[in-house]
C-alpha cells in the first residue's frame, strides 16, 4: 500500500507551505522500497554494550572531537526539549545527550546510543536521509515515514574526515512542537568546528595556511585552511578553503602550492621570516588577495630538507593587511571622485545622489569587479549616515554553513574557540549605519525569508537566542546576476526583489568606459604605486592602446592586478611597458582578437549559406571599417606595441618576444618587414 505524505503541523524550514520537499520524497519512495509500512512498529534492536563499545572505540577519534562540541551544542538548546545525537558512518548512535525528560521520550523509539539509524531500518528520518543524501537534511512531525516518529523533529548534518570522506552524522532532535529554524544553522556551525579540529589533528605537521580575505576572520570558523607537504604538494583542505578555491577536493588534489598561491614552500617561509607582519598578503589562482597565517611543523621544507620548529602566526597586530588598509581608505572616498568623465557612471551618480537619506534602497548591478562596493562607501560617506559603521557582506564568499550565523550573529556558546561568548551579527553591526549586501543573488533562498523579515519589522534574532534585537539600517544591495530570471526559475524570492529595488543603477563594465586613462591614473595614486626611486609611475602610449582594446573580463580586479605587477617590475624611469606586463595580459588580447575574427567569420558564412564553409585567414579578405573596425585598430596597435618593444631591445626578436610573451613566429608574422637575414643578424 503506497504510503500518504501528509503535511506537517507546522512549516518546514526552508518553505513556507510546509510540503515535503523533493528530497523527503525521494526519501519515502526509498523506503517504500526497503518493505517498510508506516504503521509498523519499527525495528528497535539495539547493540548489546559490549558491541557498542567495540563501534565506539572504532570510531575513537570522531568521538574524541565531537563530544567537546556536542557539549557545547547542549548548552545552546538546553530546555527546549531536545537532544544532540552522533553516529557514525552508517546510522549507529555512537553518543547522545539532552535534557532528561526528553531522552525518556525518545527511548521509547530507539533514539539512543546502539540503535540504527538508517533509512533501511526506520525509513525517512534526518540522520539516514543525511547518510543517503550526504547533505543536511531537516525532517519534521509527519515527513517521517514510520508514524511512531511523528513527534519528532530532526535536523541533521554529515561528517565529513579531511580527505573528504563520510564518517559521521550530528543530529540535534526535538519535539516537533518546539521546533526552531535556528537548529539546522546551529548543528551546521557544530559540524565545521568538529571538521576543523579533525583536520588540524590530521595535519598538525604538515605546512598549514589559513586563509581569508578579510583579517578578522583568521582564527575562526570563516577561515580556510589548506595543507602540504614540505615540497608543496597538495594534502588537503577544509570546507571553507574549498569554497575560497573555488574548487572541490578532488580536484584541489592535482594541484600544488605553487599553482595554487604562486610560490614554492621555502619562498613562503623565507617571505614569512623577512616580513615584520605577522599576516602575509598572498594572491591565490583566481586573482583574490587573502590575508593569511602560517603554520609549519617539524616539516621538510625545500629541497635543502632542513627543519624548522612550530611557527603559529595568529596575531593581527602590526601592519595591517594590505586589502585592509585599503577598505580603510575607502572611508573618505566621494561620489565626485567616482565621476572620472565616463557618460555612464555620471549618470548613475546623479541618479543616487537624489535619493540618498530618503530611506530607499538601492540595488547596484553590473558585472563583477565593475566597483559596486566603491559606489555603495561612497553612497553612505555623503549620506546622513556617514558618522554610523559601514558593513559590507560578500553573500558568495562566505560558505553557506556559516553565514546565517555571519548575519544573524549568534548567542553564547563558543562556537569559535576565539568568540567564546558569541558573536555580533553584521545586521547588529550596522545598527546606525548602512548594511552593503554584495552578491545578493547567491544568498541562500532559506535566508531570503529571515532576511525579509528584518527588512519588514527591523528586528534581528541571534542564533540560538529568543530575544530580538531592534536594529536601523540603510540597505544597499549588488549583484552581478539576473534577479528577475532567477524569481522565475524559484532561485530568489519575488517578494524579497521588491523589497529592495527601490532604485536599480547599473555600473558599466570597464571595457565599454570612455575614461580608462582617468581611471588608471587615479588607480597608480590611489594604490601608492611607485618606481624604484620613489616617482609615480607612468604608462607608455602603446601600453595605453592596448589598455583600451582589452576585453578586461575581470574588469577593476584585473586591472588594479596587472598594475600592482607592472609596478614591481617597472625600471628606473617609472614608466609601464610591454615588458613589464604578465603574459595572461597579452593572452586575453590574442583571445579578444580571435573572438572578433570569428565573429567576422561567422557573419561571412551566414551571408554565404547555413551550410557554407567559413574561410581560412589566408583567403580572408582586408577587414573593412564598417564590419571589423575595432579589429583593425587592435591590429594596428599591436604593430605599435610589437615596434616599439623591438627598439627598446635593439632589434632582437628573441628577447622582444620573451617580453610581449609571444613566440618568434608571431613577431614574423605581424612584421612581415623584416628580412629573413636581418632577422637572423638581430637573434
Amino acid at each position: 500500500m503506497r504510503n500518504v505524505v501528509h503535511r506537517p503541523a507546522q512549516p518546514v524550514a526552508g518553505g513556507e507551505s510546509g510540503w515535503p520537499t523533493p528530497c523527503i520524497q525521494k526519501a519515502h519512495e526509498r523506503s517504500e522500497g526497503f518493505g517498510l509500512v508506516t504503521s509498523v512498529r519499527p525495528d528497535y534492536d539495539v547493540l548489546p554494550a559490549s558491541e557498542l563499545a567495540l563501534k565506539v572505540e572504532q570510531n575513537r577519534i570522531l568521538c574524541a572531537h565531537a563530544m567537546p562540541v556536542m557539549e557545547t551544542l547542549r548548552e545552546q538548546i538546553v530546555n527546549t526539549e531536545s537532544m544532540v545525537v552522533l553516529t557514525d558512518s552508517q546510522g549507529l548512535i555512537l553518543h547522545s545527550i539532552g535534557d532528561d525528560d526528553f531522552l525518556a521520550r525518545a527511548e521509547k523509539v530507539a533514539l539512543r546510543p546502539g540503535a540504527q539509524w538508517s533509512e533501511d531500518r526506520q525509513g525517512t528520518n534526518a540522520i539516514g536521509t543525511a547518510l543517503a543524501e550526504r547533505s543536511p537534511t531537516v525532517v519534521h512531525g509527519d515527513q517521517h515515514f514510520l508514524a511512531a516518529n511523528h513527534f519528532l523533529t530532526c535536523s541533521s548534518v554529515p561528517i565529513l574526515d579531511p580527505y573528504g570522506d563520510l564518517i559521521g552524522v550530528l543530529d540535534v532532535t526535538g519535539d516537533y512542537r518546539s521546533y526552531h529554524q535556528h537548529t539546522m544553522a546551529l548543528a551546521k556551525m557544530s559540524v565545521q568546528m568538529i571538521e576543523n579540529h579533525l583536520f588540524a589533528s590530521t595535519f598538525r605537521d604538515t605546512l598549514q595556511i589559513a586563509f581569508h580575505s578579510r583579517p578578522e576572520f583568521l582564527g575562526t570558523l570563516m577561515e580556510g585552511i589548506a595543507a602540504f607537504t614540505g615540497d608543496g604538494r597538495f594534502l588537503s583542505a577544509n570546507r571553507s578553503a574549498q569554497f575560497q578555491l573555488g574548487m572541490p577536493l578532488a580536484a584541489l588534489r592535482a594541484h600544488t602550492l605553487s599553482s595554487l598561491f604562486g610560490m614554492t614552500s621555502a619562498e613562503l617561509v623565507d617571505r614569512l621570516r623577512a616580513s615584520r607582519d605577522s599576516i602575509l598578503s598572498l594572491n591565490l589562482h583566481n586573482g583574490a588577495v587573502v590575508c593569511a597565517s602560517i603554520t609549519f611543523r617539524r616539516a621538510l621544507l625545500g629541497s635543502g630538507g632542513w627543519q624548522t620548529e612550530a611557527r603559529r602566526e595568529t596575531s593581527t597586530q602590526g601592519q595591517p593587511c594590505p586589502g585592509q588598509a585599503a577598505r580603510n581608505s575607502l572611508r573618505m572616498l566621494r561620489l565626485e571622485q567616482l565621476d572620472t568623465g565616463d557618460p555612464q557612471v555620471t549618470a548613475v551618480i546623479a541618479k543616487v545622489r537624489k535619493v540618498i537619506g530618503k530611506d530607499i534602497p538601492l540595488l547596484i548591478t553590473g558585472e563583477t569587479g565593475t566597483g559596486k562596493e566603491l559606489l555603495a562607501q561612497a553612497i553612505h560617506n555623503e549620506s546622513p549616515r556617514r558618522s554610523g559603521p559601514f558593513v559590507a557582506v560578500n553573500c558568495a564568499s562566505i560558505p553557506e554553513t556559516l553565514i546565517e550565523s555571519e548575519l544573524f550573529g549568534y548567542e553564547e556558546g563558543a562556537f569559535t574557540g576565539a568568540r567564546r561568548k558569541g558573536a555580533v551579527g553584521k545586521i547588529v553591526q550596522a545598527h546606525g549605519g548602512t548594511l552593503f549586501l554584495d552578491e545578493i543573488g547567491d544568498m541562500p533562498y532559506p535566508l531570503q525569508v529571515r532576511l525579509l523579515r528584518v527588512l519588514q519589522e527591523r528586528v534581528v534574532n541571534p542564533l540560538g537566542s529568543t530575544k530580538t534585537i531592534p536594529v536601523d539600517i540603510a540597505i544597499v544591495c549588488a549583484t552581478h546576476r539576473d534577479l528577475r530570471e532567477m524569481i522565475a526559475q524559484n532561485r530568489f524570492r519575488e517578494d524579497l526583489y521588491y523589497r529592495l529595488n527601490g532604485l536599480i543603477v547599473k555600473l558599466p563594465p570597464l571595457r565599454e568606459r570612455k575614461d580608462l586613462a582617468v581611471v588608471i591614473g587615479k588607480m597608480l595614486e590611489r594604490e601608492a604605486l611607485t618606481g624604484g626611486d620613489g616617482q609615480c609611475l607612468t604608462v607608455a602610449p602603446e601600453v595605453m592602446a592596448l589598455f583600451e582594446h582589452c576585453m578586461w573580463p575581470g574588469n577593476f580586479r584585473q586591472l588594479g592586478n596587472l598594475l600592482r605587477t607592472a609596478a614591481a617590475m617597472v625600471d628606473e624611469d617609472g614608466e609601464i611597458r610591454c615588458d613589464h606586463l604578465p603574459d595572461d595580459f597579452f593572452d586575453d588580447l590574442r583571445k579578444g582578437e580571435l573572438q572578433a575574427q570569428s565573429g567576422g567569420a561567422a557573419a561571412t558564412a551566414t551571408a554565404n549559406g547555413a551550410g557554407a564553409e567559413p574561410p581560412s585567414s589566408s583567403t580572408l579578405p582586408p577587414p573593412s571599417s564598417s564590419s571589423s573596425q575595432q579589429g583593425t585598430r587592435l591590429q594596428d596597435v599591436a604593430a605599435q606595441a610589437i615596434a616599439a618593444t623591438l627598439a627598446q631591445y635593439g632589434g632582437n626578436v628573441s628577447a622582444a618576444a620573451r617580453a610581449l610573451g609571444v613566440s618568434r613566429a608571431t613577431l614574423y608574422r605581424k612584421m612581415p618587414h623584416l628580412a629573413p637575414a636581418k632577422r637572423d643578424e638581430q637573434d
